[in-house]
């Protein structure tokens, strides 16, 4: 794209019938039929052909590895990745090396997002310091900073000491923050390698007990609610901890939870190959765990959906079970996993999609500028996004510097033809532009 105007033709908003969406200096100028014309004269051309027209997608968790473990991700490859699946802004885990718990890394992480060009990062700011759930890491200095920190967490590990918790959720409250948990009690899960349950038992790998997520969510819930500050749970994957967090929504209280693609579609059965691209934090659970996160993420006790991309070097995956790493990428294969498990089954329309993987994660993170209806007047952060499309993954096509995606050789549905970033093109017929 090489003017300050596009004009895409023939996209259905949302699903809707097709209309013209003109694009100028960065905003919606125009929504409507047949929108040729003088105002459109030198515009760039894009033929949607009946492809849906999304608001830009928003990830509350992503990790982009840098600083310090460069040889998994960057952010610059992982912004590409983001912008290849659809995606306009990613929050970007505080897990690095040094970990993101001071004014001065969170700084450096969203600097880099904003050199990169492919999509907004917006760094999440470490609860403790070095993770270590010892002592609160400097809260009010990385909301203060340039990177206007809004969440908060320790993903990787849990916030485990309530008085910890409890401090944490008082502190944010001042500035409407958020603690985002990785809710898993350690002692828990001490050994743990895959779901509890009766597969566990045949393969003989150690068990991961539901309740050690649900525990640490009913304790969680009841500290924001005695505070009234709000929580958001991260990766939920349990049915047990979908009626916590429903039950917790109907007291009223600031209480948020996200779903990962992953967890939408796979289950603790694909363990019986050992092959550790399967193998992530929580892990995959059982087939009626799976129906009841699908049908909480319908009814909107589960806000949204995230893709807790975890990219990890070859020789960290290629290895016995015992010794995998933990995690899966899944920028670029997250809208894809959605419409095969949401939309393709009737649970959501589009329009609900654009609500659990734009709308609400912006307002989670208070993310201004994203998130926004496909209108006149509001910034042009879109993806076009053919729902017609199916290809089989082949990770070696990725924009992400790694390749574990539990999804390879499964044939998914649609693809993202354009995405545009204050209504420049980051993406092109399916490429990085």
């Amino acid at each position: 794209m090489t003017t300050g105007k596009t004009l895409i033709r023939g996209a259905r908003p949302l699903g809707a019938d097709p209309v013209d969406v003109l694009l100028t200096d960065g905003t919606i100028a125009a929504v409507g039929a047949d929108l040729a014309g003088p105002d459109t004269a030198d515009a760039e051309i894009v033929e949607a052909k009946g492809a849906v027209l999304l608001p830009g997608l928003v990830d509350l968790h992503t990790h982009l590895r840098e600083p310090g473990r460069e040889d998994s991700e960057t952010v610059l490859t992982g912004t590409r990745a983001a912008a290849r699946g659809g995606f306009t802004a990613v929050h970007a885990m505080a897990n690095t090396f040094p970990v993101a718990d001071t004014a001065g890394v969170v700084e450096q992480v969203w600097r880099l997002g904003r050199s990169s060009g492919y999509c907004d990062v917006q760094p999440i700011g470490a609860v403790t310091v070095g993770l270590e759930g010892k002592q609160l890491a400097e809260l009010g200095a990385m909301h203060e900073s340039a990177a206007g920190v809004r969440v908060f967490s320790d993903d990787g590990r849990c916030v485990d000491d309530a008085v910890i918790m409890r401090r944490a959720l008082e502190y944010v409250k001042a500035f409407d923050g958020v603690i985002a948990q990785h809710a898993q009690e350690p002692r828990l899960t001490e050994g743990a390698q895959m779901n509890e349950g009766t597969v566990s038992a045949e393969l003989g790998l150690g068990g991961w007990p539901a309740v050690a997520e649900e525990s640490i969510i009913a304790r969680d819930v009841l500290l924001a609610a005695h505070v009234d500050s709000r929580v958001h749970i991260c990766h939920l994957s349990t049915a047990g901890s979908v009626e916590i967090v429903r039950w917790a929504k109907s007291k009223g209280w600031r209480v948020t939870a996200e779903v990962t693609p992953h967890h939408l579609l796979l289950t603790e059965e694909l363990v019986r190959s050992y092959d550790p691209v399967y193998k992530v934090n929580p892990p995959l659970r059982t087939e009626r765990d799976v129906r009841a996160l699908r049908e909480a993420l319908a009814d909107g006790t589960i806000d949204c959906v995230a893709t807790d991309h975890a990219p990890h070097p070859h020789e960290d995956k290629d290895c016995e079970w015992p010794a995998a790493a933990m995690g899966m990428v899944g920028l670029e294969t997250a809208l894809s996993v959605v419409q095969h498990t949401m939309v393709d089954t009737g649970l959501l329309d589009w329009a609900g999609v654009a609500e659990r993987m734009s709308h609400r994660p912006a307002e989670i993170g208070r993310l201004s500028g994203h998130g926004r209806p496909v209108a006149p007047g509001e910034p042009a952060n879109l993806v076009l996004f053919d729902p017609t499309h199916r290809a089989v993954v082949d990770p070696g096509s990725f924009a992400s510097r790694s390749r574990n995606t539990p999804y390879r050789g499964l044939e998914l549905p649609g693809r993202v033809r354009y995405t545009f970033l204050r209504g420049r093109a980051t993406v092109v017929e399916g490429e990085p532009a």
